[in-house]
């Protein structure tokens, strides 16, 4: 029997329909932002419409990123996997290092591109590009030439962009913007070639009409024009956009400049706050505001180069009341304000307790297209837990995850389960007192820290010397998550290597820690 080609086209569409039925998303990075930062969390600069954002859907008052520093969190964010499983087991990419992202492993751009979806990444990519490279390093052809990455071929578009990890388009700068090449990239291809020496720290190429001042205005126009222009094709869509602010070079635009009571810093997070309202408006004028999931949130804390003593004496604590900031393995570091607006799902004016963790957007995005169970995919996103049944239920008790592993920039690791927190160093781990050369040295300092947040949220009071049972429970998770390769459910899977950044002295204590 033969079946007439009108009804084969119909069940195709059909098909097409029930693929494509969801949401759209749009997840927002800002670089650098503290907890304390946004006005809502008691920060002193305006930040009137992330304080929307915050009134009309849910804010989560526990929420942390995977690392203490930006390319760890980006890497966990896009794999829903802790960064300490790929090869970068501390610190962050410099151009043009080799890209740590594997393009066999699934990103939540290609979960989503596999549904219908259009995907699209505008803003700050830092994850490495795999440039082609000159056996000659080029020269300016205006002014000196200075600084690195003047060995890449930007004639040739990198080896693996966005566009090779699941991402249908993209509006890139390479990495931080007080690093070389500056310059954009739209579709994986160099817009302008660079011919000139600039830079804020470190100087390097860069196109000759690039502009840090520029880059949010033109991150929110292409991001707009990126949301127009999907709704116009009828596609659901999936926007990442990852901000450069307000991290250094600190240079807001002519228009934000001596907006903010609090100096430069304040003018840009007031500048990355307009950003968040460009988006949002976008998605009211397009009618796709009630149906999209919107998530804002920052990498890891605040600076210190924002200038934290002096904003703190102005009355702003950029980090909250949590020890510590960026780079470090303290709250300051890694506790940040995570907001999630869904009208047609989420109660206005909500907040939720629950610990989560930015590498739990892969699970809670399958887990809204009903991607959950057999259906979720058991060789990707090893540690993302789905944060949705707290999204209809702000008052839920039972966690979303077992426990939730944290990393700082030396590559030190913590562990909290419910209300304790093992860090397992002596110190910060990152860039505050006391700072690891210091504390490693330090005899009277013990190995490790255990806090019980619940009473001692600044982490000032050490507990591990009464509570060994609980230590020993916490590093036996610890030990279980990475020999597994994952923390969620599922069968084992492999590191790219054994984390070996472990001190020696945690060693001493706890051998296991050391692999095979």
């Amino acid at each position: 029997m033969k079946i007439p080609i009108f009804l084969i086209s119909v069940s195709i569409l059909l098909a097409s329909a029930k693929v494509q039925a969801g949401p759209n998303f749009v997840f927002i990075l800002a670089d650098d932002m503290g907890y304390g930062d946004v006005s809502h969390a008691g920060g002193k600069i305006p930040t009137p419409n992330l304080d929307k954002l915050r009134a009309d859907g849910m804010r989560f008052t526990d929420a942390h990123t995977t690392s203490s520093v930006c390319t760890p969190t980006r890497y966990g964010i896009l794999t829903g996997r802790y960064n300490w499983r790929s090869r970068l087991k501390k610190g962050v990419l410099f151009p043009p290092d080799i890209s740590i992202m594997d393009p066999a492993r699934k990103t939540i751009a290609g979960f989503l591109k596999d549904r219908g979806y259009r995907t699209c990444v505008v803003g700050k990519w830092h994850l490495g590009l795999n440039w082609h490279m000159l056996q000659t390093p080029a020269k300016a052809t205006s002014g000196p030439t200075k600084g690195t990455c003047w060995n890449i071929d930007f004639a040739k578009p990198p080896q693996q962009g966005p566009l090779k990890l699941g991402f249908t388009e993209d509006f890139l700068f390479p990495a931080s913007l007080d690093m070389a090449p500056y310059l954009y990239l739209r579709n994986d291809r160099v817009t302008v070639i660079p011919t000139v020496s600039k830079g804020w720290n470190r100087q390097g190429p860069a196109a000759s009409d690039f502009e840090a001042k520029n880059c949010l205005i033109d991150f929110a126009h292409e991001s707009r024009a990126f949301i127009e222009d999907a709704v116009s094709s009828n596609s659901p869509f999936f926007l990442y956009l990852p901000l450069t602010s307000p991290h250094t070079p600190i240079v807001p635009s002519k228009k934000w400049q001596g907006r903010s009571p609090l100096g430069r810093y304040g003018d840009f997070v007031m500048e990355t706050d307009w950003v968040v309202g460009q988006i949002m408006q976008e998605l009211t004028e397009q009618k796709v505001a009630e149906d999209t999931v919107l998530i804002f949130t920052t990498d890891n804390g605040c600076s210190p180069a924002a200038g934290i003593p002096k904003l703190v004496s102005q009355g702003h604590k950029p980090n909250g009341d949590w020890r510590g900031h960026k780079a470090d393995i303290y709250e300051g570091g890694h506790r940040v304000p995570f907001l999630v607006r869904w009208p047609a799902r989420v109660s206005a004016g909500s907040s939720c307790d629950l610990t989560v963790c930015t590498t739990d957007y892969f699970a809670t995005v399958a887990d809204i297209l009903g991607a959950r169970g057999r259906k979720f995919p058991q060789n990707a996103a090893e540690d993302s837990f789905s944060f949705l049944a707290a999204l209809g239920n702000p008052d839920l008790q039972t966690p979303t995850r077992p426990y939730t592993i944290h990393h700082s920039i030396n590559g030190s690791f913590a562990i909290r389960k419910g209300p304790w927190k093992l860090c397992l160093c002596p110190g910060s781990g990152g860039w505050s007192s006391p700072r690891p050369a210091k504390a490693l040295k330090d005899k009277s300092l013990p190995p490790i820290q255990l806090f019980h947040l619940a009473n001692d949220p600044a982490e000032t009071t050490n507990l591990q010397a009464e509570f060994p049972e609980v230590v020993e429970d916490l590093v036996a998770d610890l030990h279980h998550a990475i020999q597994a390769g994952r923390s969620n459910s599922g069968p084992p899977r492999s590191n790219e290597g054994w984390p070996k950044t472990f001190p020696q002295a945690v060693l001493n204590l706890f051998p296991q820690l050391a692999g095979k």
